[in-house]
């Protein structure tokens, strides 16, 4: 799915109030916390010294929603680039969960037994009311990565990392929908392997 020679570096954006309380945030704009500022900062520190002068030849991409252009930007200052010189894409906004934004996780089952317990039935087809399910997501996700010519930096969301890392990968559904999606790492894709760093 990833052309033959390219590699993506992948920040999932920093820490959220909303993540810190296990709340879905979906497509809801919550922005950074002072952790997140301070993950957004090491990731970037981390590929300057990855990457040095390659940096400046890459493309750079974010998610329009703030906690991912947030953490985009602090990457690139830390990177000694131009914080604001980077485009959006609305296909790698984070998945739609639907009636479930701004939901806690443990309230779940009580909120919505049916729903809950469809989603742990099956996670990759289990669409919110309103929302997306991780295949729509996917499908979503694939059309943007088929575009992808060059190396380049990403800033988005967690599963939206899950979803390329299964494209990239050529992992069945199921298995996407349990990958780690640390906000502390850079994660490094090409066709036939990845890394943290």
């Amino acid at each position: 799915m990833l052309r033959k020679g390219v590699t993506l570096y992948y920040l999932r954006h920093g820490e959220t109030d909303w993540n810190a309380a296990l709340r879905y945030q979906g497509q809801t704009d919550i922005p950074l916390n002072a952790k997140g500022r301070s993950q957004a900062a090491r990731n970037g520190k981390r590929l300057r010294d990855l990457l040095g002068a390659k940096l400046e030849a890459l493309d750079f991409v974010a998610s329009p929603l703030s906690r991912a252009s947030e953490t985009m930007r602090i990457a690139r200052a830390e990177m000694g680039l131009d914080p604001e010189t980077f485009r959006h894409d609305d296909r790698l906004k984070e998945q739609h969960y639907g009636h479930w934004e701004g939901q806690l996780w443990h309230e779940l089952a009580t909120l919505d037994p049916e729903g809950f317990a469809a989603h742990n039935r099956d996670k990759w087809n289990w669409c919110p009311r309103g929302g997306e399910s991780y295949r729509m997501l996917s499908e979503r996700i694939a059309g943007w990565l088929r575009e992808v010519e060059h190396d380049v930096v990403v800033a988005s969301h967690g599963a939206v990392s899950r979803v390329v890392r299964g494209l990239v990968l050529g992992l069945d559904g199921p298995s996407v929908t349990s990958l780690e999606i640390p906000q502390d790492k850079v994660l490094i894709l090409h066709n036939g392997g990845m890394t943290w760093e």
